[in-house]
């Protein structure tokens, strides 16, 4: 799940074109390796495209190509499989991510252990990507529908949701349309495994990601090695109820900013917690009135929501409210729409993937709800969306993930997360059974590993990944010094 303006991992962004000068392989080939895109450009880093089905009912029909990356263990006696990754999303494409990993800290006896694979799941960046034709205004107003107050105003936003929605149905992809779904993307993968010739995968899913891990694990629980799911949604993915749940992880975490301001009066935001959050109400609404540098009440929520991922982004929040209130230059920073591959593609994922709501009138209960509950976001992440209109062709019921299958995922999550609150993932903790163990860090922010400060979470994946070792039953990891 990518945060609301721009990809949580902007360097795994890739334009939406398809690549030329790779090699191509069909499943039954060997992969032949190359020269990775200049996006993903790493000495450490190969390439190769694979053809998969389009539809799988007809696998011998229309093909697509998928572009997968691979980052080779540089120790062969030592290595004892692959590792397939994937940072999230959904519309975040993964070639560069064994890379990144890399650089952030993925220890050395896990890239020792494993070939490291990346990929960019159907529809994304260079795997067949898809569009909507979205415009800039379009993109602009990010992943979140405008803040509702009142019905009047979701009735206004299922215009825009209805024309973004019929525009994805008459674009040039939209042949493929009934077909970008998780659980092609996990079938997808299982191609991906036979390409590399092994019995089995490993996997270390991030975010959506680990509704993508989830998925495989239950349609090839034999063909999975160990999995790691890093940040869950619950187990009925990325649908209505996880769009809503953005309204809670906010209010999970908000109070580590409101503490992080308070203690420093020179942004002139308040000096205790109670008063940051007056402010932020105070600027959604006067935002919402009279929009500064572009910034209107609903885009200052999402840069907020954005900008609480992690905890090395709250300097730059601080900075951006302080410009906001004295309406001065904004601090430079990530660019606040992702490109339209990127929001194309998340579209055609979370719309296909499951059924949301097809009347106006039920999100219309849904913000009155969540507005008072969840007042930071509640009247925006439950608001109307492009997927209560989007064409009724699905080509099959969502996967049902349940405690069939080997004891060999091992989830980690930290308590306070905005995208994928930690309920959500205790949701799916129980939804595993006995094939699951999670791992909790008492620490705020999106995404533990390697990326988090926790060292007994991220101790706890390393020996897993290496050794094959989980926790004996569920752990919970205190705060540690320094956090």
């Amino acid at each position: 799940m990518h945060s609301p303006l721009s990809l949580t991992l902007a360097a795994t962004t890739l334009a939406a074109t398809m690549i030329s000068g790779i090699p191509a392989a069909s499943s039954s080939d060997t992969l032949r390796w190359g020269p990775c895109p200049k996006e993903a450009a790493s000495p450490r880093l190969r390439c190769s495209t694979l053809e998969v089905p389009l539809d799988y009912r007809n696998p011998d029909g229309r093909k697509i190509e998928i572009t997968i990356s691979r980052m080779a263990s540089e120790k062969p006696s030592r290595r004892r499989g692959v590792l397939l990754t994937n940072p999230g999303g959904p519309g975040a494409g993964g070639i560069g991510y064994p890379v990144i990993l890399a650089t952030f800290g993925l220890p050395q006896e896990v890239a020792d252990s494993y070939d490291v694979i990346g990929f960019d799941p159907r529809g994304v960046g260079r795997s067949s990507p898809v569009t909507c034709d979205l415009t800039p205004e379009q993109l602009a107003r990010g992943n979140f529908p405008p803040y509702a107050r009142t019905a009047a105003d979701v009735t206004r936003a299922a215009g825009n949701a209805r024309a973004i929605a019929e525009q994805c149905a008459t674009s040039p992809t939209a042949w493929m349309l009934p077909h970008v779904t998780t659980a092609n993307t996990a079938r997808d993968m299982d191609r991906i495994r036979a390409a590399l010739g092994e019995p089995r995968l490993s996997y270390l899913g991030g975010s959506y990601g680990t509704y993508l891990g989830a998925v495989y694990a239950t349609m090839f629980p034999g063909r999975g090695d160990r999995i790691v799911l890093d940040s869950s949604l619950g187990p009925r993915g990325y649908g209505v109820t996880a769009m809503r749940s953005f309204a809670r992880g906010m209010q999970d975490r908000f109070p580590d900013f409101a503490a992080f301001v308070s203690a420093r009066p020179e942004y002139g935001l308040g000096t205790t917690p109670e008063q940051v959050t007056a402010k932020y109400f105070e600027l959604a609404e006067r935002l919402e009135a009279a929009p500064v540098q572009g910034v209107d009440g609903t885009l200052f929520r999402g840069i907020t929501f954005d900008r609480l991922y992690s905890d090395a982004t709250m300097p730059l929040l601080a900075e951006t409210w302080r410009a906001l209130d004295t309406d001065r230059p904004l601090p430079p920073g990530p660019p606040l729409t992702a490109p339209e591959n990127a929001t194309a593609s998340r579209y055609h994922v979370i719309c296909g993937d499951s059924r949301w709501p097809r009347t106006v009138r039920r999100y219309q209960k849904n913000v009155a709800a969540d507005r008072l509950r969840y007042p930071m976001l509640g009247g925006s992440t439950a608001n109307v969306g492009p997927c209560a209109f989007w064409p009724d062709g699905r080509a099959e019921p969502p996967v049902r993930i349940g405690d069939r299958g080997p004891s060999n995922v091992l989830m980690v999550q930290n308590e306070r997360d905005p995208g994928t609150p930690l309920a959500d993932a205790r949701e799916l903790r129980r939804a595993f059974g006995k094939r699951a163990t999670m791992v909790t860090a008492d620490q705020g922010g999106h995404g533990v590993y390697p990326f988090g400060p926790n060292t007994c979470a991220k101790d706890a994946v390393t020996r897993f990944l290496t050794d094959g070792r989980r926790p004996a039953r569920d752990l919970a990891c205190a705060v540690e010094p320094g956090e």
